[in-house]
């Protein structure tokens, strides 16, 4: 044993212990040591106190340790621990620049507001003074409210001044100064009607939205569908309140900025696109049948012929996923609920989806999906397909299969991050609710299932693809029925041997021969007449899409090559009359 101390190792007494402590006798240093120090403390402690009330020290014992000794004992005692200035790490509103000149800033605002009459703005007028700010367009109408123009009608270049200087001390990224614009004062989160004057000025003066002009009554429910789009994708905490943490982590003020580049705004399909707007309005619209913009079950149910279950839509309606109070209370769902809806639907990849399907399937809410809830909702989907002539896969066939797709952590439980991390929820998902989706996920290739989840390329997703494909249909079926006013129509179906003509509608007549699998677009009302006509149920598009008029070959041939929309191994229905005769007579 090494001792550092040369007094220590000069002491009489401790060259004995150390004796000791060579023989083996491992108890007596210990003891010995620790006393040794604590009356090295009590003396230098009672000689701070004597030389602060000026007394002389007393001599010190010639038993006692060596000056020497008590200075170096002294030092170890009394180092006071050295303070570490640690720099500002965090900084909620962004990382305050230096090189920022917010004074020649400022004199290009004043200059600005010089070139209007009285130094006064409209709305109209504060897209150059929101660039002057260094801020994109379309943030000129919460620029215009937070100056005080909303109450005014004008902003003067003192209110703004103000209000921009007092932004630039507090804010210093666009996350923070664009939150601070559109909140209520005082708020640290945005609500869904902090959007509204802004969107209200996207519909009003953007290029791309010039028709809307006509159309007022369009605009509520355009605004109302951008709004929570915004929601959806953005706020991840399913609080209704979009923070800054969760504005910063998306991409909405990158897509605000585009459109004051992209004067065809179909092209953003993030949050703005008219067309998937119209998709989702006309969808809504169908199942609305009194126009009160509220669907009750019964009229989700209608939804793509019955493609989801009852189960899962009582799981909707019971407030799990609904977010009005109102609604939830009447037992109806709301325009803005639809929204969420429709995009979870056709797009069961994204988080927000993942998320809100697996609060439907959480019957106790405990944050884990159990063998006995998704024997629940699997029991509707045996019945269902055992009406339709299809044996079932037994429900423990079925489990063993899905907790192999999705390889939980935890042994006979399935949890939200095991579906985000298998990227096959909505495999899981559509076996479980959509009885459709699923039995076309089993007639794929699995081989191109495996080529999906390799697939990492920025292909569009399953929601803008739906869109398209849907926007397309309704384009078309517009079409037909511009082209339905101007003559009438007579359909002649091969296989059932039914001649309906449309001549009580107060149409001219003509002749569609229908000898394939052709979808012919007309309104809804003559639809569903010709198809009670032909003794079959009326379908969401085509006219005489009736399962007659398949030859058995056709079938055959087609089974599990061919669906409605088409996919990515799956060729879609023809659209259009292929033989379309003039007068009766003639085949």
């Amino acid at each position: 044993m090494m001792i550092k101390e040369n007094s220590l190792r000069r002491d009489p007494d401790l060259r004995g212990e150390l004796a000791f402590l060579a023989r083996g006798c491992d108890f007596v240093l210990p003891s010995r040591i620790k006393k040794r120090q604590k009356s090295f403390q009590q003396a230098q402690v009672q000689n701070k106190q004597e030389k602060k009330l000026g007394t002389p020290s007393p001599a010190p014992l010639k038993s006692a340790v060596s000056p020497r000794s008590l200075v170096t004992v002294n030092k170890v005692l009394i180092s006071a621990p050295v303070s570490i200035n640690i720099p500002r790490f965090y900084f909620p509103k962004g990382l305050p620049s230096v090189c920022n000149n917010h004074e020649e800033t400022i004199a290009r605002i004043e200059a600005s507001f010089t070139e209007f009459e009285d130094e006064r703005a409209n709305i109209y007028e504060m897209g150059k003074i929101a660039k002057e700010c260094g801020c994109p367009l379309y943030w000129k109408a919460p620029m215009f409210n937070a100056a005080g123009g909303e109450r005014t009608g004008f902003v003067s270049v003192h209110s703004f001044v103000a209000m921009w200087r007092q932004l630039l001390q507090s804010c210093h990224d666009d996350a923070a100064k664009f939150l601070y614009l559109l909140a209520k004062p005082s708020c640290s989160y945005l609500e869904q009607e902090d959007f509204i004057p802004l969107l209200q000025d996207v519909v009003e003066t953007h290029p791309g939205l010039t028709f809307l002009k006509d159309a007022p009554e369009f605009h509520s429910r355009y605004i109302t569908t951008v709004i929570q789009r915004i929601f959806y994708m953005v706020n991840r905490s399913w609080s209704g309140k979009i923070t800054l943490t969760e504005m910063r982590k998306s991409n909405f003020l990158q897509t605000l900025a585009l459109l004051e580049e992209e004067d065809d705004i179909n092209q953003i399909t993030d949050y703005f696109s008219y067309e998937h707007f119209y998709v989702i309005y006309c969808k809504f619209w169908e199942l609305d049948t009194d126009h009160d913009l509220y669907i009750s079950q019964k009229d989700l149910a209608r939804y793509n012929d019955q493609a989801l279950s009852t189960r899962i839509i009582e799981r909707i309606f019971s407030g799990a996923v609904v977010r009005g109070n109102e609604a939830q209370k009447e037992g109806q769902l709301s325009y803005a609920d639809f929204v969420w809806l429709l995009i979870a639907e056709e797009d069961k990849r994204s988080p927000t989806s993942i998320e809100y399907w697996f609060r439907c399937l959480d019957l106790d809410g405990d944050g884990v999906l159990s063998m006995y809830e998704l024997e629940y909702f699997y029991e509707e989907q045996c019945e269902r397909m055992e009406a339709m002539g299809i044996e079932p896969l037994p429900f423990h066939d079925l489990l063993c299969q899905m907790l192999d797709l999705v390889k939980p952590d935890g042994d006979g439980r399935v949890m939200l991050r095991d579906l985000k991390r298998c990227r096959m929820a909505h495999v899981f998902y559509n076996t479980f609710f959509n009885l459709e989706k699923y039995l076309d996920n089993e007639q794929r290739d699995p081989f191109a299932i495996q080529k999906d989840v390799e697939n990492d390329g920025p292909e569009p997703s399953d929601w803008d693809r739906y869109a398209a494909e849907e926007y397309e249909l309704l384009v078309a079926e517009e079409s037909g029925n511009e082209q339905l006013q101007e003559g009438g129509l007579s359909v002649w179906c091969e296989r059932s041997l039914t001649q309906c003509q449309a001549t009580e509608f107060g149409l001219q007549a003509a002749m569609v021969t229908v000898n394939d699998i052709t979808l012919l677009r007309i309104t809804k009302r003559d639809k569903e007449w010709m198809l009670s006509a032909c003794q079959q149920t009326p379908g969401p598009y085509a006219a005489m899409l009736c399962y007659a008029m398949i030859p058995d070959y056709v079938l055959l041939a087609w089974h599990g090559k061919v669906s409605y929309h088409g996919g990515r191994d799956k060729a879609a229905l023809p659209r259009n009359p292929e033989t379309i005769c003039k007068g009766f007579g003639s085949t």
